[in-house]
């Protein structure tokens, strides 16, 4: 962000924000490969901005005014989000919609195996991160008025149609592994249940964040994927994450010994987000996590297409993301043989 864009944000916080008080100074999050974010300090504190990114976007995407809506509507549910601030939808300002929300103080964790902790406290994490799960997927979205923000009918038909289309528009050259999981997921899509919450579209342990010395989430952060549909599709997402390999890149927890680490299974993570809903069972596990891998292997061809392109936040880092959508495409592929 160049000292134009600053003077203009600083003049829209202004007129747009409670008790904002400039001068500001702007730094540039590494993460947010999809909607670049911004720490903003100023003499009246330190707040948060998320933009839409620069170019020409994929329809229905980057929709950070989504973002705003939901998180604002959980301002006071058991799910803990920063408080929003103000949503600019003038594109004049800065180039492209963004909003401005509180700057929550808190740690992160990248690795899923926590390498920084003690056992004890490594379980205590999970299950908060479990616990804060069932909480979005028991928001009363007509209290919350979300009960629009998501169209009625099948989640994963609906779903599906969706990221094959954007699959085929950022695509780059054949991958037929993709193909494959794709026609394999047309034609084992389950019947819908009926079940229709509140979800949020890339839970996974790196979007959290954690007290400074204890397990408590302070915030549930990147709401970009949103929308009313069905729970076990967030669900799916961890276990989908834990399979990927240890470490910076992986981010997962193949081949590691859990319960030398005091991390849960699969299995009893999932038998404690059946207990905390008052399910019995989730049978059809591995079509949902099939879906969670080809999911996020379109997610990732859209980043590698916008660094192609030119419009990555981070160029870099998004041809990386990118290299791993084959991985991703096989991984599905063997979840739906399970």
């Amino acid at each position: 962000m160049d000292k134009v864009e600053r003077d203009a944000v600083a003049q829209w916080m202004a007129k747009n924000v409670d008790g904002f008080r400039g001068p500001l100074t702007v730094r540039k999050f590494d993460v947010g490969q999809s909607n670049p974010t911004y720490l903003l300090r100023a003499e009246s504190g330190a707040y948060v901005l998320r933009r839409k990114p620069p170019g020409v976007l994929l329809k229905s995407a980057h929709a950070v005014d989504r973002e705003f809506r939901v998180q604002r509507a959980l301002s006071d549910s058991d799910v803990p989000v920063p408080r929003m601030l103000a949503l600019c939808e003038d594109e004049s300002v800065l180039g492209a919609m963004f909003y401005v929300m509180e700057h929550v103080e808190g740690r992160s964790f990248l690795d899923p195996t926590l390498p920084d902790v003690s056992p004890t406290q490594r379980g205590a994490v999970i299950n908060e991160m479990n616990r804060v799960l069932a909480a979005i997927h028991s928001v009363d979205i007509v209290a919350a008025g979300l009960a629009d923000y998501g169209p009625e009918g099948s989640y994963y038909a609906r779903q599906l149609g969706r990221w094959t289309k954007q699959y085929r528009a950022s695509e780059t050259g054949p991958l037929p592994d993709m193909d494959r999981l794709i026609s394999w997921l047309e034609t084992h899509l389950p019947p819908d249940d009926g079940q229709r919450t509140l979800v949020h579209g890339d839970y996974r342990i790196d979007n959290l964040l954690f007290t400074k010395d204890g397990s408590d989430i302070r915030a549930v952060l990147d709401w970009e994927l949103s929308t009313i549909g069905h729970p076990f599709a967030d669900l799916a997402g961890v276990l989908m994450q834990w399979q990927l390999p240890p470490g910076p890149e992986g981010r997962g927890l193949a081949g590691v010994d859990r319960e030398a680490l005091g991390l849960p299974t699969d299995a009893e993570f999932v038998a404690d987000y059946c207990q905390r809903r008052g399910i019995d069972r989730i049978d059809n596990l591995g079509f949902y996590v099939a879906f969670a891998f080809f999911r996020m292997a379109a997610i990732l061809q859209g980043v590698k297409k916008r660094a192609l392109d030119g419009n990555a936040s981070n160029p870099d880092k998004a041809l990386k993301l990118g290299g791993f959508v084959p991985r991703f495409a096989e991984l599905g592929l063997e979840a739906a043989a399970t």
